[in-house]
Parts: structure tokens; C-alpha cells; sequence
């Protein structure tokens, strides 16, 4: 199986001039986040709408995941339905990020950026997709099989949302966010994945990343404890080898170094008193 090389970039897409961008576009990089990590009810109820947004945009992509798309193709359909439903999409100047979307194929971990490489049968593939729409952000994403796909990339995809779905039923008020990342990797060691560390969930509402770390991996370190009215994501990245990784020339493109495949989910989560609700359904 060839290993990916950078493809050609497209003109960076117009936002049309009654959608309002993020306080970030422009600018090297987002102002720092000092609110709480604790949502009131009229933020939430925003919130409520970028997810189901960044879900339904996550859908409609979905539908042209088929051999011989580029992935170019896929972030002008996700642009275009964000745009048409009155959302900012938040990658686009994210940090210079020159895209609608992140496009990750096979051995990519994370960050991709979406260009004219062309999906092929066999491929899999996660698109990334974040809504910004009443000063918040919804972010949202899962791993596509493309055609006919093997049997050991297929149970990773599986796997992989499975084990985000675990980390989401461990959320509870009390507990500390270590849990998350316990269970993920007590389930994914199961099948000998790889648990990426680098890249991580994190608190999100006005801010695309408030600076709350959400571990995929088991580390008693990180003890901030869950409270009612926090927001984040749970996004593991599952790998078939090891996680050891290197970064393209594009500063973005994370990919494993050993070229093995590697998946990813992702919901933005509001606690309440019982658990965790997903905002990020279609």
C-alpha cells in the first residue's frame, strides 16, 4: 500500500459577509480563553446548535465518500452546507489552517488538509468538521470506509468508536477527566492499538479550544474533575502500530511514522447531573 504525499492545495474558499467569523481569523493564533469551563443555560442552548450543525454538515460529507472524490471535492461540500446553515467553518483561518474541513487518510492521525489527492478503494478516511454559529463552535468528526475495505482497518474504524462511545458513558459529575482516558485505552489495548497522546479532547463553547485537556490515555495527572455545565470533546486516534509520528512541511499533516493506519471519532459533550449528553448528533 503507497504511503500518501502532499497533494495541490485549492484557493482558499469564500465565506460569504453576513456570517460572522471567529474572533481568530486574521490573526496567527486565538486569543487566550479565561471564562469559566462552565457553560450557563443560554450558551448550552447555542451550543445545542452549532453541534447539531456540525453534525449535519459531517452527514452530508459523508454521502461523497466514494472512490475516485478528492478530498478537495469533500471540503467544498462541507464549506458550502456550513455557509448555507449560517455557520463560520471554525478550521478556516484556525492558526492559518487554509481549509473547511480536515481530511485524514489511512495512516494520517489527525489535521489533515484537504487538496486533490483522489480517495481510492480500500481507503479510509475521517473528516473533521467544526460549525461556528452564535459565537460558539460545535466539533465534530468520525472515520469513512471507502469501498471495499480490509477486514483489520474495518475492525480498527469499529473499535475506535467504540472506544470513544465507552470514553462518553464514563463521563459523570465527580469524577475526575482521567477516567476518560482510562477506559479508552483499557479498551483499546484489548486489540493492541496504539493510544495517540499528543492530540487530545478539549473544552470548547466560545472558544474552539478553552485550554481544558481531555486525555485519551490513562494518566492520573490530569485530575480536573467533571462538573455539571462542562463542555468538551472525546476524540480518540487508535492506531494499528505505534504512535510515534512526524509532522509534513505544511506544519499541519500528522501521519504515523511506521505508515500504519490510524482512526479517529469525535462528539462535543455537555455534562449534566447524570452524565454526558452528545450535542453533536445530526
Amino acid at each position: 500500500m503507497a504511503l500518501l504525499s502532499p497533494g495541490r492545495i485549492s484557493p482558499r474558499r469564500e465565506v460569504p459577509a453576513d456570517i460572522k467569523a471567529p474572533e481568530y481569523v486574521g490573526k496567527a493564533r486565538p486569543r487566550p480563553f479565561t471564562g469559566s469551563e462552565v457553560k450557563d443555560d443560554e450558551t448550552i442552548e447555542r451550543m445545542r446548535i452549532a453541534g447539531r450543525i456540525a453534525a449535519q454538515a459531517l452527514k452530508a460529507v459523508a454521502e461523497h465518500i466514494v472512490p475516485g472524490r478528492t478530498t478537495d471535492e469533500l471540503d467544498q461540500v462541507g464549506h458550502e452546507f456550513l455557509c448555507d446553515h449560517g455557520a463560520y467553518p471554525s478550521t478556516l483561518g484556525y492558526k492559518g489552517f487554509p481549509k473547511s474541513l480536515c481530511t485524514s487518510l489511512n495512516e494520517v492521525i489527525c489535521h489533515g488538509i484537504p487538496d486533490d489527492s483522489r480517495l481510492e478503494d480500500g481507503d479510509i478516511i475521517n473528516i473533521d468538521i467544526t460549525a461556528y454559529i452564535g459565537g460558539v463552535h460545535g466539533d465534530t468528526d468520525a472515520t469513512y470506509l471507502v469501498g471495499d475495505v480490509d477486514e483489520e482497518s474495518r475492525l480498527l474504524v469499529e473499535r475506535t468508536h467504540e472506544a470513544m462511545m465507552r470514553g462518553i458513558k464514563a463521563v459523570a459529575p465527580g469524577r475526575p477527566v482521567n477516567v476518560i482516558g482510562r477506559v479508552i485505552e483499557a479498551y483499546a489495548r484489548r486489540f493492541g492499538y496504539g493510544v495517540v497522546r499528543d492530540f487530545t479532547g478539549h473544552g470548547i463553547g466560545t472558544a474552539f479550544h478553552s485550554g481544558l485537556v481531555i486525555p485519551h490515555y490513562d494518566d492520573p495527572a490530569w485530575n480536573t474533575m467533571i462538573e455539571p455545565g462542562m463542555t468538551f470533546t472525546i476524540e480518540p486516534m487508535l492506531t494499528l502500530g505505534s504512535i510515534a509520528y512526524d509532522v509534513w512541511d505544511d506544519g499541519w499533516t500528522v501521519v504515523t511514522r511506521d505508515g500504519r493506519r490510524t482512526a479517529q471519532f469525535e462528539h462535543t459533550l455537555l455534562v449534566t447531573e447524570s452524565g454526558g449528553e452528545i450535542l453533536t448528533l445530526p
